[in-house]
């Protein structure tokens, strides 16, 4: 039987999420978060443990593009083998055994293929939309911790040069509570969150959604917590020899972002980039050279 090559079960939940029904969802939810059941249990066991019926998988393998249930799991199984036992010590552990191999040029190598991934695996009407409702919002409010945090200060520091609507939650004093108690309909919250995912992040998906925010979700798979409550989620892959998750695609997406929002924004944008600019170097922010 012809397996499809990995990543593609996830990347296939993905892009046919929005258009499959409630109960396939939770199928979906399923598949995509319990890869070694579905790859080791029966249909019938899996059936019993998710709470969707036999026939219901079968649907959500020909609406993900699988001929039969049969193909998504050997897909599942696959993609299994080729992962193997990816825990942080472990990659750290081969990093070690590899010590004599050059890491720079692996590293560069894993980061290219993931930047170039990201033309495959988004959608660019889906991307324009997500610019449309930041470009609509009242405001933004950025949200990322553990590894991701940096990058949500990144994301705002960017947007922030030509726009000033960017808040990043839980910073300068102010509580992650605090800042989503004051978000609506108006709002768009977009959440960065990569694995091992930080609880506070795959919360506050859910709470921002039921304040009738936007939601846009940067993750690594569709096994996210929470993506669900998302109106619009991108993944990037994240492979890499290194013992932690490459976010290079992630910067490259986040750039694409604010670089759109700059190009809609036209002289708007242009003239307070030049007045930010200004204050800068008036607050000696940056070195006059």
């Amino acid at each position: 039987m012809e397996t499809i090559s990995p990543p593609q079960l996830k990347s296939a939940i993905s892009a046919n999420y929005t258009d499959l029904s409630e109960t396939l969802r939770i199928a979906a939810d399923y598949v995509a978060e319990n890869q070694v059941e579905i790859a080791t249990r029966s249909l019938r066991a899996v059936a019993s443990a998710s709470g969707v019926s036999p026939a219901s998988y079968t649907r959500l393998a020909r609406a993900l593009g699988y001929p039969d249930y049969e193909t998504l799991r050997e897909q599942a199984r696959a993609e299994l083998s080729r992962r193997g036992d990816d825990t942080f010590q472990n990659k750290a552990r081969r990093l070690q055994s590899d010590a004599g191999q050059p890491l720079l040029p692996r590293q560069v190598s894993a980061c290219i293929d993931n930047i170039k991934a990201l033309v495959d695996d988004i959608d660019p009407a889906t991307l324009e939309a997500a610019v449309e409702c930041l470009e609509a919002s009242r405001k933004i409010v950025l949200i990322g911790a553990l590894a991701s945090a940096g990058f949500t200060d990144y994301f705002a520091y960017l947007a922030k040069w030509f726009d000033d609507r960017w808040v990043v939650a839980g910073r300068n004093g102010a509580t992650l509570g605090s800042t989503l108690a004051g978000v609506s309909s108006a709002d768009t919250v977009v959440i960065i969150s990569k694995h091992p995912y930080a609880h506070r992040s795959v919360r506050a998906v859910e709470v921002a959604a039921d304040r009738g925010a936007k939601v846009i979700v940067l993750t690594d798979s569709h096994a996210f917590p929470g993506l669900r409550f998302a109106d619009f989620h991108f993944i990037q892959r994240t492979e890499s020899p290194h013992f932690f998750s490459s976010y290079a695609a992630t910067l490259v997406l986040i750039e694409t972002i604010t670089g759109m929002l700059v190009a809609r924004a036209g002289s708007e944008a242009e003239a307070r980039i030049r007045d930010v600019d200004k204050h800068n170097r008036l607050l000696d922010e940056f070195e006059n050279v």
